[in-house]
This record gives structure tokens, C-alpha cells and sequence, in this order.
């Protein structure tokens, strides 16, 4: 079990590699933006315990990678987790012959609804930029919003994130779906005034609006009955760390990170879990290919799949691999390779070294 660490932009990806004596090899992305290094140790920790093992008893492997350490959860133990059991799927699927998608149930859908991410410094920036990208075929967008702590006060916060929307929307026109992420900066009374004053602009979601560490401060969000979806998920992880949210239905929308969140079949049951309180799932995917192509592979067979993250401005994803992922107008065919369906390009990466 190796890692191989690569310069992608806006963080380092972080590629886990699993090698069998039977010559069939497995890739996996375990990227932590910030803590690769944290993650690299935790891979060459986790990857003691399933030495010697059969790579395609991908439960019995999780089960003992999550429990037999005695200290389990937490981000890096579970993205050095979710990269590994990525890599076994991969591995199985090869050995197999088939996609994992296959070996997952089916695929639900014949191809996968992507959206990608919009910025600027300025409405107006915002706007035709926004604009450029649905010309090239994307139907759905995401922004952030603006800190309140930027501001005087938050009537003026709230008034430039309007004009930031409005411009946004009247650029792209009704049918384009737009999301907007908080990062979890606002507390629930900012959060509250800024979805009322959003209302009339038709978000497809607002994720993340106050901070992942209380799920009970959603209650206030919820209460407030606003016609709008509420998202959240991507600081959550394993089935258990979804409980409470799902149980007490605060959201509309669930985004589960395969990267971190305990991997592709942990997804599949958290996804599982939501489908019973008639929550969708939107896969958190800021990542490298790797995770992209397991995302991917997720998305084609949940029933309540309805969109999935693609970070379009990462200039280096397709460099590190050697089939890009072909995206058209918003959508990718699901792949028919076996395993993932994505190999790395180790020349490229030896180009692309970690940066702190």
C-alpha cells in the first residue's frame, strides 16, 4: 500500500496505491487539503492491517481498518480509510472484469449530472463568467457567499451577496441550477436573514450555512420555513456521523465526500440511510480524478442522486491521469472499464511535486 502525493492548484491530491501479488493493482484519492502529509501517515498506519489480507473482502478490510485500531474517526483516519477501500473496489472490479458501478447494485442512471464552480470579485465579474460557462454546456453552478465578517453589518453582507445572485441569475436565466456555499461561516440568525433575502432568486441549494459541529443548530434553519433546500455533509463522516442530521430531517440535500466520509461503500449506506427520510444526495467532489471517477461511480447507482461536484478549474486533473474524464453539456457517460476506470499518469505527477 503506497501514496503518491501530487501538486493540484488549490491543494496537493493525495493517491493511494494498493499492489497485489497476483499483479492487479488498485487506485484510490484519500485528498485532505491542508493535511496530506497527516493522511500519508495514517495510509502507511491503516495499510498494516490488511497486508496479507484478500483485497475483495472490502467490508471484512473496512470493518477491521475502522475497528481493530481502537481509535477510529475523525478526517484523516477516515480519508486514509475512504482512499484505501477506493483502491480495493478498483482491485475488484479488475478482477472481475466489470465496473464497480456493477458490483453496487446497477447503475440507476445512464449518465451523471455534473455541476462546477463560478467565481469573481465583482457582480459583475460574477455574471459573465457565469454566463461563459453555461455557453459551454454547464447547467449547474455554485458560488460562496461573503463573510459577515467583512462587512460593517449585515445588512450590508446581505446586500452584497444579493446583488452578487441577482447578477447571477439574470446572467444565466431560470433553468440553470445555482448553488451557494456558506463554508459553514455564518451563525444561524445571519444564516436565516440571508435565506430570506435570496428567496426570490430560486437557489437550487444553500450548503453548508452555519458551522458542521451542531446539528442541532439546523433546528432554527428548518423552523424558520423557508422555500429553500438546505444542504450540508461534506465535514460528516461515516454512516453514524449522518445519523443525527437524517434523523431529525434538517436537510434537504446531503453531500457526502467519498475522499473522507469512510468511502465508496460507506456512501452507498449513508445514501441508504437518507433514502428512508426522502433526502437527495449531492457527492461533495472538489478532489482529484481519482475521487471524481469514484464519485462517479456512487452517482450512477443512488436512487437519490441528484447532482455531483466537478472542480472544472483545477488545471492539473487531467495531466495526472491518462484518460481525462469527457464531460458533455453537464453530463458524464458512465465509464465501462473494469475497476474505476482511471489510471494515473506517474510521469506527469514526478512534474507536479507536494507543495506545504
Amino acid at each position: 500500500v503506497k501514496t503518491v502525493l501530487a501538486y493540484g492548484g488549490r491543494q496537493n491530491w493525495v493517491f493511494v496505491q494498493v499492489e497485489t501479488d497476483e499483479g492487479i493493482s488498485g487506485v484510490g484519492e484519500a485528498s485532505l487539503e491542508g493535511k496530506e502529509r497527516a493522511v500519508e501517515s495514517a495510509v502507511s498506519d491503516l495499510a498494516r492491517f490488511i497486508i496479507g489480507r484478500d483485497p475483495t473482502r472490502i467490508e471484512q478490510n473496512w470493518q477491521i481498518m475502522y475497528r481493530h485500531g481502537f481509535w477510529r474517526g475523525g478526517v484523516v483516519l477516515n480519508s486514509a480509510l475512504s482512499g484505501i477501500e477506493q483502491a480495493l473496489w478498483d482491485i475488484t472490479g479488475k478482477a472481475l472484469g466489470v465496473p464497480v458501478y456493477r458490483l453496487l447494485g446497477g447503475a440507476c442512471r445512464d449518465r451523471v449530472l455534473m455541476y462546477t464552480h463560478v467565481h469573481a470579485r465583482t457582480p459583475e465579474e460574477l455574471a459573465q463568467n457565469g454566463a461563459a460557462l453555461v455557453a459551454e454546456g454547464w447547467r449547474g453552478l455554485k458560488t460562496g457567499s461573503l463573510g459577515f465578517e467583512s462587512f460593517d453589518t449585515e445588512k450590508e453582507c446581505i446586500q452584497a451577496v444579493v446583488a452578487r445572485i441577482a447578477a447571477l441569475r439574470e446572467a444565466v436565466g431560470p433553468d440553470v441550477l445555482i448553488g451557494m456555499d456558506c463554508h459553514g461561516r455564518h451563525t444561524p440568525g445571519q444564516a436565516i436573514q440571508l435565506m430570506r433575502a435570496l428567496e426570490p432568486y430560486d437557489l437550487f441549494f444553500m450548503e453548508e450555512p452555519i458551522p458542521p459541529d451542531n446539528v442541532d443548530a439546523f433546528a432554527r434553519l428548518r423552523n424558520a420555513e423557508i422555500n429553500m433546500n438546505l444542504a450540508t455533509g461534506e465535514r460528516l463522516f461515516t454512516k453514524w456521523g449522518f445519523r443525527e442530521l437524517l434523523e431529525r430531517q434538517y436537510v434537504d440535500i446531503i453531500q457526502p465526500d467519498v475522499c473522507h466520509d469512510g468511502g465508496i461503500l460507506e456512501s452507498v449506506k449513508i445514501a441508504a440511510m437518507a433514502e428512508t427520510y426522502y433526502v437527495r444526495v449531492a457527492p461533495h467532489n472538489p478532489n482529484g480524478p481519482v475521487a471524481t471517477a469514484a464519485s462517479v461511480h456512487l452517482a450512477a447507482v443512488l436512487p437519490g442522486f441528484c447532482i455531483l461536484e466537478y472542480a472544472q478549474n483545477q488545471p492539473w486533473r487531467d495531466r495526472v491521469i491518462q484518460k481525462p474524464l469527457p464531460i458533455v453539456d453537464s453530463y458524464v457517460e458512465l465509464p465501462t472499464e473494469p475497476g474505476l476506470g482511471v489510471e494515473l499518469d506517474m510521469e506527469e505527477i514526478a512534474k507536479l511535486p507536494y507543495q506545504p
